[in-house]
């Protein structure tokens, strides 16, 4: 069934729910009977709810292609559908990738509402607007001579544009209104050249308090819990600030805001934060905690830095239930879970982790402790800071104002009557003396420590003047992990072996021999990983232990290609042949695999 020309006489309307059902059944989606039922018992449908929405509800089963299996004809299903029988492109609208501030200027909320549209792309000479209406075209003829651009109409689903028709213009309100509430001349704010140099020009300063700065800075969070953000960064620029999410390991800008605006949203964190908001000079660390609109109950640890333009606020976002995952959940093979179980079944010693900032550690360590902290067993952290406050053990928080550090921390806790204990991090030669000494005293000591893999552990202790004869007595093992992003498993495309992945394959696992899989999977991107081609995030295990032919390689003079030769020959498999096993696995790629753990 061929739709109505949109431009011809008399043709402009909003779309029925007879005229969409019928086209339906003349497609083939929906079966004749169904569709004469369906608008019997809908004889009184109301009209300014939009068809789509209606059918959806049915949750009707249609067949995308002969011998392909049935899919639901849910919201999306029926607005690409919609988007073909129209003649239009569809467009799914990416709240990530829309400049809100840009798309609410060319028109007034109601207007937008009035014909449900809602512009979502700006361009030098053209403006990108999605309607769930292709046969209303007044507002279009309205718009270009105001808008002097071209206008490209876009079907989008209806349950998004009414949705972002709110979230973007209430949140433009909000930035506005808290821009037109600022009292001028204030000047204590002011903590970089860039603001001296404006003083002349008169300053604006935002309260706190203000409702809409509270409306922002709430609509931030939910945003970013939505989006599946691990940390939200907000930082100041030269004219504008800007809000940037970590999603599975990547960066995405939101959105750009001004100055005076960023200014007192970070001043409002603080104060939900515990910091001391009018200090602007110095770094500094807090937490809040607060819930998902689902109740859900999250963390945010915060860290202020100054730069040139002011204050950089990073949150990072804490989930307490990744912690009571079990370690095969985190990525651990079989035989990685067997290695670690067996050093973590040691009454004492000392176990590390290794790995660059944001590679895991934090979630391996405290899920570990949470696996080990029984009734029956006393554990305790020192930490800086405190990652997740964790009620199944004791955490104490370094303080360095006070002579509280790592070593002193150690050294109280060691009085505590622990069973085991976890150091955060071990940073220098007096924080390695006190964990050697606890395990030499009976006690099971984590910690971390910052290396490129597990074999170089051994080294970077030794170059903080350990002696080897204690590291021989004390190190139980050292395991160096990454994260590498999982391939949505809705959407990966498998494929056989091309000649590239061969190549990158043997580069990947030389000089190691490693048999290459029958097929390799490759991201495509669909709705549920936002057209990523990747959903979440796995680690990836190289695990050291410590055997007596492994002791004898280490001494003052450890060679560190002979320890990594000698612990590979015992069974440690190397980053990147943890990484081989996921990608035959079908997990992941061998470019993200590269990307943390290069070739030699």
């Amino acid at each position: 069934m061929k739709p109505p020309a949109p431009d011809s006489p008399g043709r402009e309307h909003r779309l029925s729910l007879v005229e969409t059902i019928d086209a339906l059944v003349a497609d083939g989606l929906v079966p004749a009977a169904t569709a004469e039922q369906f608008k019997q018992e809908r004889r009184y449908f109301r009209g300014d709810i939009h068809p789509l929405i209606a059918i959806a509800d049915q949750k009707w089963k249609f067949t995308p292609a002969p011998g392909s299996a049935p899919r639901i004809l849910d919201m999306e299903a029926l607005t690409q559908w919609l988007a073909r029988w129209a003649g239009l492109a569809y467009f799914h609208i990416d709240p990530l990738k829309v400049n809100f501030s840009a798309v609410t200027e060319l028109m007034s909320s109601a207007y937008a509402t009035r014909f449900r549209v809602l512009p979502v792309e700006v361009k030098s000479h053209e403006v990108v607007v999605a309607t769930s209406e292709p046969f209303e075209r007044a507002w279009e003829e309205e718009l270009k001579p105001i808008l002097r651009k071209k206008i490209s109409r876009v079907i989008s689903n209806p349950v998004d544009i009414a949705r972002y028709q709110v979230e973007f213009y209430n949140l433009a309100k909000s930035v506005k209104r808290a821009l037109v509430s600022g009292d001028a001349g204030g000047v204590s704010g002011v903590s970089n050249f860039e603001q001296l140099v404006e003083l002349g020009k008169g300053n604006r300063t935002l309260d706190a308090n203000d409702q809409h700065i509270v409306h922002i800075v709430d609509w931030l969070w939910q945003y970013a819990f939505e989006q599946r953000a691990s940390d939200i960064h907000i930082e100041p620029r030269r004219d504008l600030g800007i809000v940037r999410f970590r999603i599975d390991g990547v960066l995405h800008q939101v959105y750009q805001i001004p100055m005076q605006v960023l200014n007192a949203m970070t001043s409002r964190i603080k104060i939900l934060g515990r910091m001391d908001v009018v200090e602007k000079r110095r770094p500094q660390d807090g937490r809040i905690k607060t819930r998902t609109p689902e109740g859900q109950e999250v963390e945010l640890r915060l860290s202020t830095l100054p730069t040139a333009f002011g204050e950089k606020l990073v949150m990072r976002i804490f989930d307490p239930e990744v912690l009571v995952r079990d370690t095969r959940d985190l990525g651990f093979s079989d035989e990685d879970n067997a290695r670690w179980e067996q050093m973590t079944a040691q009454a004492n010693g000392i176990i590390l982790v290794t790995g660059p900032t944001g590679s895991g550690k934090t979630t391996t360590l405290y899920t570990t402790l949470k696996k080990l902290a029984t009734p029956e067993v006393n554990v305790c952290t020192i930490e800086d800071p405190i990652e997740m406050v964790e009620p199944s053990f004791n955490q104490v928080q370094v303080q360095p104002a006070v002579d509280m550090g790592f070593a002193e921390g150690i050294r109280a806790l060691m009085r505590q009557d622990p069973d085991i204990i976890m150091v955060g991090e071990i940073r220098d030669a007096e924080t390695a003396d006190m964990a050697i000494q606890a395990a030499l005293t009976g006690h099971l000591v984590l910690s971390s420590l910052h290396t490129n893999d597990a074999p170089s552990a051994i080294t970077r202790l030794l170059d903080l003047g350990v002696p080897a004869y204690l590291l021989n007595s004390t190190i139980l093992g050292v395991m160096a992990q990454r994260l590498v992003r999982t391939l949505c498993p809705h959407c990966k495309k498998s494929g056989g072996l091309r000649a590239e992945d061969e190549a990158q394959w043997n580069q990947l696992v030389a000089p190691w021999k490693s048999s290459k899989p029958a097929q390799f999977y490759h991201p495509v991107g669909c709705l549920e990983c936002r057209m990523t081609g990747f959903l979440g995030r796995i680690g990836i295990y190289e695990i050291l232990l410590l055997s007596p032919e492994v002791k004898q390689l280490i001494n003052s003079s450890a060679d560190l290609a002979q320890i990594r030769d000698k612990a590979t020959r015992d069974g440690m498999k190397p980053l990147r042949i943890s990484g081989a096993l996921k990608i035959a696995a079908g997990l992941t790629t061998i470019d993200e695999v590269i990307k943390i753990a290069p070739p030699a």
